[in-house]
């Protein structure tokens, strides 16, 4: 089947370049297909080169984007075929990774929160989602949210 043919080369050029055959999968078995199918394309008339799909997924490993912000990166280089480079340059889309940053954030959310505090200090731990959440919207959701979690337990613990 020459399709199927096209998808695996496809698939494997994506896996060659990124080296993460499970997430090349998952990104080109969900979103690109859906999107080649919803305009019943085949993978050769896909905008998005197997480079791109690889570099965007090595930036979801690197940490500089997020797997919900490269949601909306890979539908604009589907609609657009630019890089997800150009796209996180043109929409500001990098992942806040800088400590000191992210540690003022926090700060300031443990300053304007002292009953939140208070109560999770005080044995609420179901309180630190909330924290967590106050972060993520002071930083438009740009906050690594690993590293969120890791600085909000050694801030919150005092």
């Amino acid at each position: 089947h020459t399709a199927d043919k096209a998808l695996a080369n496809y698939y494997e050029e994506v896996v060659k370049l990124c080296s993460q055959p499970k997430a090349a999968s998952n990104w080109i078995m969900g979103d690109v297909m859906r999107f080649l199918n919803e305009e019943k394309k085949s993978i050769r008339e896909c905008p998005i080169t197997a480079k791109s799909l690889a570099d965007m997924i090595r930036l979801i490993e690197e940490g500089t984007i997020s797997g919900k912000m490269a949601k909306e990166i890979v539908e604009d280089m589907y609609k657009t075929g630019k890089s997800p480079q150009t796209i996180i340059e043109e929409k500001g889309l990098v992942q806040i990774t800088d400590e000191g940053e992210l540690i003022k954030s926090i700060t300031s959310i443990i300053e304007a929160n002292p009953g939140q505090l208070a109560d999770y200090r005080g044995g609420k731990e179901k309180l630190f989602g909330f924290f967590v959440g106050q972060v993520m919207k002071a930083t438009k959701g740009k906050a690594n949210p690993q590293l969120v979690n890791d600085l909000l337990k050694k801030m919150l613990a005092g």
